[in-house]
């Protein structure tokens, strides 16, 4: 057990319906990086994070640990308590007249729904979440009746109110329009710069959406790791036209954005 890495995984093949959707992934993540991975539909991406949340499991052989915990060696649920996962999903699941103070205070039990009178100090914690993200408005709004931006903002305080090591963005902006893309964004920017103890790892298929702040990362295709390394080694002109199968020439902004054009 390796402490070190928030995420340590070697020799991991993982199957679906008999067909082989990973290959031989060897890979870690140091605790506290952020860290992105970037890959076509069809890459691999999913299947990997469900992998990570122990809702897929590898082949034997393979040595999966995550924040410390060895898979097959320990009770997955208990590591699913550590680890934050944003996702469009979501939004999908939420059922119901839920308002955004119910979603946020169902973090802390893992639930899509709070099925219990919060306490004071529950409520003054979700006010400071949604302050920081400028949602207080949002608190006894419906869930179902918020915008795709609204929503997500409501995610991301339902996964920091569960206090996790590991925060995992699965392609949170699939469903936004270009304002609440950039709002959003900002959000995770601030995270990342001002949460030093918390590990991010923020997949995407989108290029401008791995922002300056995520410093190393790995590119999928195919169900194998194309490249990995530091950010401006592996986002390139060449590497990316590798992952993509298009040529592609990058724009660099001067905040360090990148924004690609299909030639």
């Amino acid at each position: 057990m390796n402490t070190k890495y928030a995420v340590n995984v070697e020799n991991m093949k993982v199957s679906l319906s008999g067909k082989e959707i990973l290959h031989n992934i060897s890979w870690k993540v140091k605790r506290g990086a952020k860290y992105f991975i970037l890959g076509a539909n069809g890459s691999g991406k999913t299947t990997l994070v469900r992998t990570l949340l122990g809702y897929i499991w590898a082949h034997y052989g393979a040595n999966v640990e995550v924040l410390g915990n060895k898979y097959w060696h320990c009770d997955v649920n208990e590591v699913r308590k550590l680890i934050a996962w944003v996702s469009p999903f979501f939004q999908k699941t939420v059922e119901g007249a839920t308002t955004g103070v119910d979603v946020i205070l169902s973090g802390k039990t893992g639930t899509l729904g709070f099925f219990r009178a919060a306490t004071s100090d529950e409520l003054e914690e979700v006010k400071n979440l949604l302050v920081s993200m400028n949602g207080l408005h949002l608190a006894n709004k419906d869930f179902l009746k918020m915008s795709s931006g609204e929503q997500m903002k409501i995610l991301v305080a339902r996964a920091l109110i569960a206090n996790p090591e590991l925060m995992i963005f699965d392609e949170p902006s699939v469903y936004l329009d270009i304002a609440e893309r950039e709002n959003f964004l900002r959000i995770v920017d601030r995270l990342a710069k001002e949460r030093d103890d918390l590990t991010i790892i923020f997949i995407s298929q989108r290029i401008e959406d791995i922002l300056p702040s995520f410093s190393e990362g790995m590119i999928l295709k195919n169900g194998q790791i194309e490249v990995e390394g530091q950010r401006d080694e592996i986002l390139t002109s060449t590497t990316l036209k590798k992952a993509f199968g298009v040529d592609i020439r990058l724009i660099k902004t001067e905040n360090g954005r990148l924004w690609s054009v299909v030639e």
